[in-house]
């Protein structure tokens, strides 16, 4: 039967519990459960952890602790019974836990280390105190400790400071707030000085003042080891401290005995041969100290003379000393808390007459006087200095000082001398001593043998102590000198002879020659003695004393001491003695003497007469007069020594006769009394105490030191001197003792006679005292010294007061006395401080906690301290004594007398301290402002305490007080200001740090005073409303509650779940407390509300942000209300809707607001607004605050943390645009405008920082307004900051590379400079601009990657969520990269594998997905890019920049997909997207706005195909025949393999087989144009083909000639199955000549070019336009890309189509115009990437992309280089699989771009060249030679892609899919690269082998025709101007070139040649040298083509006899028309239709 539990209430979980069983509690270890209910083994019960959840659990499993239980019933609190400090330890190592853990996850392993040891630390102490086996010290010890490590653990892990008393934690509530804030302080102390602070403390409780108790410093010695080399005897070690200053030894001496083998002859002490040095003070550590260690042996009297003496004869001999110096170990020894080794060199005296000195010699270094035995010989001891009381010492380190351990004390007192202390030591020196030789030939070898004997010859035993470490001995015998009649000693010894036995003992010293002959006995031949106490009672003096030398031998007795005793012992020795007979017993001798030196250290001896005197005064009557005078004479340590003693004596003399020795004993009581002020002999107050109250006798003293005082205290009024008054005014509390005590006695004696004549008496005596006090004379030095001295001993008599008097009668005593006090303030004066120091110490007197008193005392007391307060005088010193006051308060507030004091308190000090605490707070602010620092004494000291005491006022008022307050304001203004006074008050302690951050329990009852103040002065807050409102008043209480709901103190969400549940328990959520106070306050203002509008909406805005939801519920509101006055105002709500949102802007970026904030603020809003009848803006108005939350909220979530710069730039531009578009806040646009240029320019963006400034450039104007400061811009006018911002803004367009959007705003500052006349900038403006086209000219620039990204899921950020963007890559960033950037930035995201549209599934679930493929520009400024004569660099910026437009391609098959030849069925699905703002902007990505999807089918596919590879091909040719390539002809060879050989996939001839099918034709019949298209495309491929092998074969290595015939015989075959397969024209319908642009060439036309009579002419360089070259250039190695659509083994073409490209040039041929290279638009790539790439023999290949602009192929960036690279031909590749193994150096292109540049002239009769400023080759280094090896054939595997493969090396088709296996679509062809062997150069090579010569390439079969690097997009007007013929016909040539003169080959090449920039010479080889004609020349207009344009000679060089070579360059920036090459008539029409040129 389940039963209460009465005892068994709560346990701890002994063992983890958990069961299956129903209504089982699982129970964890350590747990602490609450039982309720019991039955046979099982308990019923709860959790601590889960206080809801109740089971059962068995009995057997719980430990069950005492408790105690409170409110017994339903709400009963049952509470553990435990020590405090370990129930402290169990809850602090569970918080530490938890953070324990945490340190290791953030790296902090130190601090992790440290914590885990404290831990463990804490453990074992918890669990020793909960053993109960510990003494109290120990516990008190351990307890300490334990406080010590807690708080150390709670300050390094950030947690609250624990405020202590006696180790235990404090209740807040028990004490008064002052008292809590000086326990926070010494907490704070403790926890960084605990172990000092403890010893402190111990010595506080010891009794008096703990500041003069000097610390005490003991000297830990320890002898590790001695070695010695020839000693092999017993061995003496003394070791001392010595005082080389004043040249005496300071301390006892240690002994350590040895034998002969170096061991301890006790071997007990084998591990205890050390000494504890005692009492050394702070005046003894500064002495020059030494450790002087000496060193004595036993036995032989010559060592290494075994003749001198018999062996068993045995003598102590001097033998070494060593010394070291304090000063060299005492700073190591002092910082370290362990031993120290040091090693002491022992040194023997040369000379044994000068032993005495040996230590003084070594320090002083006189090595002549000693020497060294040997390296190896000498002392190892280790050092250790301790602190404090020794007691204390022992207890904390027992193994340490106990076991026999050795304590050497100090020769004579120390410092302190505790009562206690018994001593009775006397120390004797045996000095020197001067012998006769007697006769003998030698001198003496004495030996002296010390006795102390009683008076009867007794010998007293074990009274002769050699040293500490051994038991004392009965006689002692000194060491021998050799040979010495004046031997030297300096042996001390001490006599701890017993105090009964002093008075009658004598010494007796026996002197004995040791002869080293005979049987080497030890003849007496001598003594002197000495009594050790004289006659007088007088002990030996301190002195050295010369002793008289008695002869005597061996056969003299002393059984009858007397015999001698009776002789004088030295010159003062006066004593006869009692007969003459004694005196011829012992003959003095008169020639000898012996000396020695006592010290006597006795607490019951003494030495001096006057004291004797004193005590024997009845012997001397007639000299009691002198003797006291003679007191002050006495040492103190003499007179403490017998302070009873003394005290009857002068008793017994004033009783005796009181007016004859009354003041000369009050006197003397005086002196002795403040002698034990001396910190010296402070601990013998007690004994004194004691003395008063048990021993004192004196029952009439009393009326003569009273009557002695009154006339000290009237004579100090007009004293000159008065020393001595001083002297009575600090005796006073004694005095007064012994008046009281006197009083006490004559009252019990006489049954209280005489008490209103002694009452009476005290009132005068009080009455001189106020006398004294009132005086204020400020100039008077002596008087202002006494009333000091007496104002600090005054409150001293007040406890011995109340022996005699009621509380009452005692505290109108002190009120008198403290009312006389003057009231005026001296500046400066230090008298105010003494003053202020006395009430003081009346408050904290016994006196004052009675409330009798209290009651008489506290308005004089609180009159002075408003006196100071008011004048603001010594604040520390009030804040002190108020402390005091609320503390006395505090402990007796149930008392119904302490509501009248709080009153009295209330009406004297809340005032002055309000005015008080403003008055510092705004000096320390002032301060702060002036030094950048607050003033520690303002601050941290009287601030809080001011603080402090004004919290204790407030915290003991009740309402009555209030009321009561309220009620003595006479008028409104008194009310207000008070009002005002205290709301700054608090609106400061919110706002300044008065109490550091972990005083969590301070800042709460701090803030709980505050709440219960505001609620207790709310009903007075009213007066300020309605008709008598007050701005002022309620704005300050405003502020006020919003300051104290955003304490971050109050913020519980920030807090630990136990911390936080504490703190509802104790106090609630004060914050809601204060939310409902202001919101009622809001409600009473009526129509005052519109007052606060709009200046209180960001605080209450900041309000409604604290995470609370009653605080949100109460506070959102209050913006409806807002909106509503201001409707009914204004007609609208804009200042509100204003504020609203800027305020919302500040707040959200500093941490505030949540999402739950978000929607509860638009539900309570929209709620209330919707009956009102403004709802539609109101709603308006809520939604867009609630949209702009929500980017608030995204940038906050971005900024904050480790997010990447590419999610803070884009949450910056969505506010941005928010701002711009939706709300139109022009400032705080601004404001984002500049934190989006600082992460632009965080993160080197440069040119989208450029245009994000540009957006604040173009809202300024160019006027002269004056506008203020913004942000970090000055106050200056509207035009000058619209010229910094616009030149800021051309120099990070300069930075970026972004020159062409640079130079239109330096145009338009040019224009503002030049309309200014400001010339200086004009002049710098221009030349910056032209700076700028010199940059786009020679700078290289990378074009970048571009990438459409998808962002699907709810978890994205708002911004991001569900949305597309197109981002613009970084520099060398391909898709790969980008993709692994993107996956880095959301690590939580999927990528998605597919390009399609994601499901509506994906859209809404909660997760991420990112879809990243490439996409290609689209330009839109097509005109550029049409236009002839712009260099290509100027194209490729216009190509991409300044985009919206992006195009992706996805292949697919339609249909059927064709088995044979999959090309039938190959579909391109392309997606066109369109930006909402063009690239690059204030992003490097914008969202997509529009998309287009377009089919492409697959002839035009294939067509487009052609075409680029066409274009490739004669890009690849055209630098050949350049030389923009090294001479390495591997590329070349390999991308011609791959076309003209392309045996997997069959090349072209699929295409034939796809489409120029008779079925195919006739089924798509409307596809003919195309179809014939596509025929003139692979025509015109065969043509570029043959100018590659042209080139080829006069480039190609010797051993590539095989290769080379190879290509020739291939590429018969590809031309005949051209001509003879479906594709061949009809001669009728072919064209009549070479075409170099995209024109139809016949097999016919070429057979004829090659083998026609003009095959004699040479070799040309036919460029893509025509123009021909003669220079030639090492390559650069071009990787091949890969493309959906692509038949190239090296490139693939861009995914663009013109349907019209036939049509066109059809249209052109017929009206005879000028017809353009038809180039499809097309994505660029950079022209100098550097990519790495691995061959087959492991090295590292560098690949550069040099494919010129108008002919790079767009490849794949989808693909990764690898999959470029090392790829296997699809099964719709057109290529061949195989390739050969190419060498490849890469090197650096810069391609420069430029604005568009009009043609010039060429002038007649000077010759064009080509310049190549366009087209700088950056080289670094020269191109390997060609490795002589053959070729061969490498199978390729297949690699499939995928979307996230690595970007590739070259540009190409973008779709996502191709390459990827999902889809089927494999890369279509692939090289194999490798390096070539090192140390081949072209040097390397013979001339005739390894390149071409000029004569080979005159004999070349194949004409050389090249295509130039630069080709133009279709312009608009496709025709040009036709040219003018002049004289010299036969050239064709187009309008800007010239012909040359001659035929011959050296005329073309005569004109002066022109280099090129010196900055570029070091990225050119060696033989590269450009050539170039001056711009200037070119000012004729160019002949006109005759009419027959084909080649013409001159008529006097027929063309057959001479055949020439004609060489053109196009012009500088410009675009040149093509240049052909015929060799008949009837070949003209053929080259003029080609060239679009009239034959008129």
């Amino acid at each position: 039967m389940w039963t209460l539990t009465e005892d068994e209430r709560v346990g701890v979980v002994l063992y983890s519990f958990r069961s299956s069983l129903p209504h089982t509690l699982t129970l964890e270890l350590g747990e602490t459960v609450f039982i309720l209910e019991k039955c046979e083994g099982w308990f019923r019960g709860f959790s601590s952890r889960r206080s809801n959840v109740k089971g059962v659990f068995p009995s057997s499993y719980i430990h069950l602790k005492k408790c105690t239980v409170t409110n017994k019933g339903s709400k009963e609190t049952v509470v553990p019974v435990e020590d405090v400090v370990v129930a402290e330890v169990t809850s602090t190592l569970q918080e530490w836990a938890s953070l324990w853990k945490q340190l290791y996850v953030r790296h902090k392993v130190d601090l992790f280390f440290k914590l885990g040891h404290v831990m463990s630390e804490l453990i074992d102490l918890r669990r020793q105190l909960l053993s109960d086996q510990l003494t109290h010290e120990q516990n008190r010890d351990i307890k300490r400790h334990v406080t010590a490590r807690l708080d150390w653990g709670n300050e390094h892990l950030g947690l609250d400071l624990v405020p202590r008393k006696e180790f235990a934690m404090v209740d807040e509530d028990q004490i008064s707030v002052s008292d809590l804030y000086k326990m926070h302080l010494s907490s704070r102390h403790n926890a960084h000085h605990n172990s000092s602070q403890a010893d402190l403390n111990g010595r506080q409780k010891l009794g008096g003042d703990a500041s003069k108790a000097p610390v005490a410093h003991h000297l830990l010695v320890k002898l590790k080891s001695f070695t010695s080399n020839n000693i092999g005897e017993d061995t003496d070690i003394f070791v001392s401290l010595y005082d080389f200053r004043e040249g005496k030894t300071i301390s006892e001496r240690f002994i350590v005995r040895l034998n002969k083998n170096g061991g301890p002859k006790n071997p007990e002490k084998v591990e205890r041969l050390c000494a504890l040095f005692t009492d050394l003070s702070n005046k003894d550590m500064k002495r020059d100290l030494y450790i002087i260690s000496q060193v004595i042996r036993t036995g032989r009297m010559l060592l290494n003379d075994s003749k001198k003496g018999p062996p068993h004869i045995r003598y102590r001999r001097p033998y070494g000393c060593a010394v070291l110096a304090m000063s060299d170990v005492l700073q190591t020894i002092s910082e370290l808390r362990e031993e120290k080794d040091f090693v002491l060199k022992v040194y023997i005296c040369n000379n044994e007459n000068e032993w005495h000195q040996i230590h003084e010699n070594i320090i002083r270094k006189s090595s002549t006087k000693y020497s060294a035995p040997g390296n190896n010989y000498g002392l190892i001891i280790s050092l250790q200095l301790l602190r404090g009381d020794l007691e204390n010492l022992r207890r904390e380190n027992k193994a340490m000082l106990s076991g026999g351990m050795a304590m050497t004390r100090k020769l004579g007192f120390p410092d302190v001398i505790m009562p206690g202390d018994v001593r009775n030591d006397l120390y004797l020196t045996l000095e020197r001593g001067d012998f006769e030789r007697g006769g003998k030939s030698v001198q003496k070898n004495i030996e002296v043998g010390v006795f102390v004997l009683s008076a009867d010859g007794e010998l007293v035993k074990d009274c002769i102590s050699l040293g500490c470490g051994e038991p004392n001995v009965a006689e002692h015998r000194s060491f021998v000198l050799y040979h010495n009649n004046s031997p030297r000693w300096s042996e001390a010894i001490k006599l701890p002879i017993p105090i009964d036995r002093f008075r009658g003992s004598h010494l007796r010293f026996e002197f004995r020659h040791c002869s080293t002959k005979d049987k080497g006995d030890k003849k007496l031949f001598g003594f002197s003695f000495t009594p050790l106490m004289r006659d007088d009672g007088t002990t030996l003096s301190d002195q050295s004393h010369e002793l008289f030398v008695y002869k005597c031998d061996e056969n003299t007795t002393f059984n009858n001491p007397a015999h001698y005793l009776a002789l004088p012992c030295c010159k003062d020795h006066i004593n006869v003695g009692p007969g003459v007979a004694t005196s011829l017993l012992f003959q003095r001798s008169s020639r000898e003497t012996f000396w020695i030196s006592t010290q006597l250290s006795s607490t019951k001896l003494t030495q001096n007469v006057d004291l004797l005197a004193l005590l024997k005064w009845k012997a001397h009557p007639d000299r009691v007069t002198d003797i006291l005078g003679r007191l002050r004479h006495i040492s103190g340590e003499e007179i403490v020594k017998f302070l009873q003693d003394i005290l009857d004596t002068l008793f017994s003399i004033l009783d005796d006769n009181t007016d004859k020795y009354g003041p000369l004993v009050f006197q003397s009581l005086v002196f002795i009394i403040n002698l034990l002020r001396d910190s010296k002999y402070f601990h013998f107050r007690p004994v004194m105490d004691t003395y008063i109250h048990k021993h004192f006798a004196g029952a009439l003293a009393y009326k003569e030191l009273i009557r002695c005082l009154k006339w000290s205290m009237e004579r100090s009024i007009e004293a000159v001197r008065q020393d001595h008054i001083q002297e009575v005014m600090r005796a006073l509390e004694y005095l007064f003792k012994f008046i009281i005590q006197s009083r006490i006695l004559y009252s019990r004696a006489t049954c209280g006679m005489e008490e209103e004549q002694f009452r009476s008496s005290i009132q005068e005596l009080f009455h001189s005292i106020r006398l004294v006090i009132s005086l204020d004379r400020p100039t008077c030095e002596t008087l202002i010294f006494t009333q000091a001295a007496l104002f600090n001993s005054f409150p001293t008599i007040f406890d011995e007061l109340l022996h005699m008097f009621s509380v009452q009668e005692v505290a109108e005593f002190v009120r008198g006395t403290l009312a006389s006090l003057p009231s005026t303030l001296h500046i400066g004066h230090s008298m105010d401080v003494v003053k202020l120091q006395s009430i003081a110490r009346t408050v904290d007197s016994r006196l004052f906690s009675f409330p009798e008193s209290r009651r008489i005392l506290l308005p004089v007391v609180l009159h002075h301290i408003h006196l100071h307060l008011r004048h603001q005088k010594e604040l520390l010193m009030c804040c002190g004594i108020l402390t005091s006051l609320f503390s006395v308060i505090k402990t007796t507030s149930l008392d119904t007398s302490v509501q009248e004091e709080v009153e009295m308190m209330v009406e004297s000090l809340l005032d002055v301290l309000l005015q008080t605490l403003l008055s510092v707070m705004n000096k320390s602010q002032s301060q702060e402002a002036v030094r950048g620092q607050r003033c520690p004494q303002c601050t941290a000291e009287i601030t809080g305490e001011f603080v402090s005491c004004l919290l204790s006022l407030l915290r003991h008022m009740t309402n009555v007080h209030f009321e009561h307050l309220m009620d003595n304001y006479q008028s409104k203004e008194e009310l207000k200001e008070f009002m005002m006074k205290i709301w700054c008050v608090f609106r400061h302690l919110m706002r300044l740090s008065i109490f550091p951050r972990d005083w969590n329990v301070m800042r709460l009852l701090t803030s709980h005073i505050i709440l219960t103040t505001v609620q207790r002065l709310s009903p007075f807050q009213h007066n300020f409303a309605e008709a008598d409102f007050d701005f002022k008043v309620w704005s300050s209480y405003f502020s006020l509650a919003v300051l104290y709901i955003n304490q971050p103190s109050l913020q519980l969400e920030n807090m630990s779940p136990s911390k936080r549940q504490k703190i509802l328990d104790k106090y609630g959520d004060m914050r809601v407390m204060m939310t409902y106070e202001l919101f009622s306050m809001w409600q009473n203002l009526g129509d005052n509300k519109i007052h606060f509008i709009p200046g209180m909406i960001g605080p209450f805005l900041g309000v409604t942000l604290v995470p609370q939801v009653e605080v949100r519920n109460t506070m959102i509101p209050i913006f409806h209300d807002m909106m509503d006055w201001e409707q009914r105002k204004n007609g609208n709500f804009k200042q509100v809707e204003a504020e609203l949102i800027d305020k919302l802007d500040c707040l959200v970026s500093e941490g505030k607001g949540d999402e739950n904030y978000r929607e509860l603020f638009s539900l309570l809003l929209l709620e209330k607004i919707e009956h009102e009848t403004w709802r539609e803006t109101g709603i308006s108005f809520v939604t867009s605050v609630t949209r702009l939350m929500e980017r608030l909220l995204d940038y906050r979530d971005c900024m904050k943390g480790d997010e990447t710069e590419n999610k803070k730039i884009g949450c910056t531009v969505n506010i941005l645009n928010f701002y711009k578009s939706e709300i139109n806040k022009e400032e705080m646009y601004i404001r984002y405008i500049h934190k989006l240029c600082d992460l632009h320019l965080q993160a080197d963006n440069y040119t989208e920082a450029a245009f994000t400034l540009l957006l604040y450039w173009e809202l300024l104007h160019w006027d002269e307004r004056p506008i203020k400061d913004f942000l970090h811009y000055p106050a200056q006018s509207e035009w000058h900051r619209k010229e910094a911002l616009g030149r800021k803004v051309i120099h990070y367009f300069n930075k970026g590379k972004c020159w062409e959007f640079g130079v239109p705003l330096c145009r338009e500052l040019a224009f503002q400079y030049e309309s200014l006349y400001d010339y200086q900038s004009l002049s710098w403006i221009r030349k910056l601009e032209a700076a700028y086209f010199d940059n786009i000219m020679e700078h290289q620039r990378l074009e970048p990657e571009f990438f459409r990204v998808g962002f699907y899921g709810r978890k994205f950020p708002f911004f991001l969520r569900n949305k597309e963007f197109v981002c613009r890559g970084h520099d060398y960033e391909r898709l790969e990269a980008f993709q692994q950037r993107m996956l880095g930035e959301f690590p939580q995201a999927i990528a998605m594998q597919h390009p399609n549209q994601p499901e509506e599934a994906i859209l809404q679930c909660e997760a991420q997905y990112l879809q990243i493929y490439a996409v290609t520009p689209v330009p839109e400024n097509v005109g550029v890019l049409q236009l002839d004569r712009v260099p290509d660099r100027i194209k490729s910026f216009y190509r991409v920049n300044n985009v919206r437009r992006f195009r992706h391609d996805r292949p697919f098959h339609k249909g059927p997909k064709d088995r044979d030849n999959e090309f039938k069925s190959l579909w391109i699905e392309r997606t066109t997207l369109i930006l909402a703002h063009p690239l690059p902007g204030i992003s490097r990505w914008f969202e997509v706005e529009k998309r287009e999807l377009v089919e492409v089918s697959p002839l035009e596919n294939a067509i487009c195909v052609v075409e680029n590879k066409n274009q490739e091909l004669r890009t690849l040719v055209s630098q050949y025949q350049h030389k923009q390539l090294h001479n390495n002809v591997n590329l070349l060879s390999m991308t011609l393999n791959g076309v003209i050989d392309a045996a997997v996939n069959g090349g072209i001839a699929r295409y034939q087989e796809a489409f120029f099918d008779k079925d195919y034709i006739s089924s798509h019949s409307e596809d003919s144009e195309k179809i014939t298209q596509l025929k003139n495309l692979m025509q015109e491929q065969v043509h570029i083909l043959g100018s590659g092998l042209a080139v080829h074969e006069r480039m190609v290595h010797p051993e590539m000639r095989p290769l080379h015939k190879k290509l020739i015989d291939q590429f018969q075959v590809l031309r005949n199955s051209l001509c003879n397969g479906p594709c061949a024209f009809d001669k009728a319908n072919a064209p009549k000549g070479i075409v170099a642009t995209h024109s139809l060439v016949s097999p016919e036309s070429f057979k004829v070019h090659r083998h026609s009579e003009m095959a004699n002419v040479g070799n040309l360089f036919i460029l893509a336009d025509g123009v021909l070259a003669e220079h030639r250039e090492d390559f650069y190695g071009i990787q091949a890309s890969h493309s959906s659509s692509s038949i190239s083994s090296t490139h693939s073409a861009p995914s663009q189509l013109i349907n019209s490209a036939l049509s066109t040039i059809k249209e052109q041929s017929r009206n005879n115009r000028d017809i353009l290279m038809l180039l499809p638009p097309q994505r660029e790539r950079p022209s100098s990437v550097l990519y790495q790439n691995f061959s087959e023999s492991g090295q590292r290949a560098f690949l550069h992309q040099v494919i010129s602009p108008g002919c790079k192929p767009c490849s794949d960036p989808n693909l990764s280089f690898t999959d470029k690279v090392l790829t296997a031909p699809s099964s719709w590749s057109l290529d061949s699989g195989t390739r050969e193994a190419v060498p490849v150096l890469s090197a650096h292109i810069g391609n420069i771009m430029a604005p568009p540049v009009p043609p010039r002239n060429v002038p007649h009769g000077q010759r064009l060249s080509m310049h190549f400023d366009a087209y700088h080759h950056q080289l670094s280094d020269l191109p390997p030679a060609l490795p002589a090896r053959s070729l061969r054939k490498c199978p390729l595997q297949p690699s499939p892609a995928s979307p996230t493969s690595p970007p590739s090396l070259l540009c190409g088709s973008n779709s996502t899919l191709s390459g990827s296996s999902s889809s089927g679509v494999f890369t279509l062809s692939e090289s194999n690269l490798s390096d070539p062997p090192s140390g081949r150069t072209d040097e390397s090579v013979p001339s005739g082998q390894a390149w071409t010569t000029e004569q080979e390439e005159l004999d070349s079969p194949y004409w050389l025709i090249g295509y130039n690097v630069s080709e133009c997009e279709v312009p608009d007007r496709v025709g040009s101007e036709p040219c003018r013929s002049h004289a010299s016909s036969g050239v064709t040539a187009p309008q800007g070139f010239r012909t040359p003169r001659t035929g011959t080959r050296a005329q073309i090449r005569e004109g002066p040649p022109h280099y090129q920039d010196v900055q570029h010479a070091h990225h050119f080889p060696p033989h590269y040298i450009p050539t170039y004609l001056p711009l200037d020349s070119l000012v004729e207009p160019p002949p006109a083509l005759s009419h027959k344009p084909y080649l013409s000679f001159p008529q006097e060089k027929p063309m057959s006899s001479q055949p020439t070579q004609a060489v053109l360059r196009p012009a500088s920036g410009s675009s040149c028309l093509p240049l052909f090459v015929a060799t008949k008539e009837d070949h003209q029409p053929k080259v003029a239709w080609g060239h679009g040129i009239s034959r008129d």
